[in-house]
């Protein structure tokens, strides 16, 4: 267990999966988290509720990551009722899949705006406060699948490969500021989202591991706490793989 008591985080699509899982690691070791969702209006406050009976403070904000504006509002009131803002981890994600050759603009727009635009939005958002305090870490939830491209997720895969190229830029931005920048790469992860998924395909992924098992929420979340950690504080503008060998 890391020990971040005093500290406070931001974690965006943190009503579910593994936005949930690291706020309530998060909050294990000892930071207040803001949690932020769209529309699961009662796991956000469910996951509220889990937090504060562990005696830290919790913060339920609605906002939808793609608009600007209201990424600006969020952090805004995050640091007016916390007082102080350490820890930006960057989650909120949805998928629109389809082929290339049948992919609307929409089903592009909708993936890019959300998956990448909000992790722009909020590091925008963050930074100057980051800057000023001369401290920060910025933890960006990639995938597997921007570093390798997955059938069917163009957008997807454009949107976390596009994460990973953020990552190491804020990284060279922000280092002098003494503000740590990094990403980690789930592969198949056993969230509420991935129980509807058909067993051949979830059976495939087992495949393509080197460990024979797909990962846990709580797996992504222990990483995610180290790098909020002091213990890694020499660590900036890297990508961590979660996913049990199924990249190599």
């Amino acid at each position: 267990m890391f020990d971040l008591k005093n500290k406070t985080a931001i974690v965006t699509g943190s009503s579910m999966g593994i936005g949930s899982a690291a706020a309530l690691y998060l909050a294990k070791c000892g930071a207040d988290v803001a949690v932020n969702y769209r529309s699961h209006d009662k796991e956000a406050k469910a996951l509220a509720a889990r937090i504060e009976k562990m005696g830290r403070r919790a913060l339920v904000i609605k906002c939808d990551v793609s608009s600007f504006e209201q990424a600006q509002m969020m952090v805004t009131e995050v640091i007016a009722e916390f007082g102080r803002l350490d820890f930006l981890v960057n989650n909120a994600g949805i998928n629109r899949d389809g082929v290339i050759w049948k992919m609307t603009e929409e089903m592009w727009d909708t993936v890019l705006d959300t998956d990448l635009k909000g992790y722009f939005n909020f590091i925008r958002a963050a930074s100057s406060h980051f800057r000023e305090q001369k401290s920060g870490r910025i933890i960006n939830v990639t995938s597997i699948n921007g570093l390798r491209g997955k059938f069917g997720q163009a957008n997807y895969s454009a949107a976390k490969a596009g994460i990973i190229g953020l990552t190491k830029a804020v990284a060279r931005e922000l280092g002098k500021y003494s503000v740590n920048v990094n990403a980690v790469a789930p592969g198949m992860i056993l969230t509420d989202m991935m129980s509807d998924l058909p067993d051949d395909i979830k059976q495939k992924a087992v495949d393509e591991t080197v460990l024979g098992r797909l990962g846990t929420p709580e797996e992504v979340a222990t990483v995610i706490a180290f790098l909020c950690a002091e213990e890694s504080r020499h660590v900036t503008g890297e990508v961590i793989k979660i996913d049990g060998g199924q990249y190599i």
